[in-house]
């Protein structure tokens, strides 16, 4: 039984916009744009977007980026590292949150 997330959606993305083409180009057009070379290599680029695709729980786009960074260039340890700067990052942003917990707490005087 296949499970939530079928892996031919991944292969078959780019028949997302066959419904609204001129949607659909207007977006292939601005992603391939972000992901070319400029400030950052198109290698750069790829190992944040491998990073913000594990901090966004994305199944196909994790695939899809391990896969890119590889073809980039990207060996596993710099590809663990992306991983571990988005774990640092997500994990502040929930330690941060506890703020308004801590907050919230003194407010009610518990």
């Amino acid at each position: 039984m296949p499970g939530y997330y079928n892996t031919q959606h991944l292969t078959d993305f780019g028949k997302i916009a066959d419904v609204q083409p001129e949607l659909g180009k207007k977006f292939f057009d601005y992603y391939n744009s972000v992901f070319a070379d400029g400030a950052l290599t198109a290698r750069e680029k790829s190992l944040i977007a491998l990073a913000v695709a594990h901090a966004v729980q994305c199944p196909y786009c994790i695939d899809a980026y391990t896969q890119d960074c590889q073809q980039k260039g990207a060996d596993f340890e710099q590809m663990t590292e992306a991983l571990h700067v988005a774990v640092a990052i997500r994990g502040g942003a929930s330690l941060v949150h506890g703020m308004q917990m801590r907050e919230r707490v003194q407010k009610l005087g518990m």
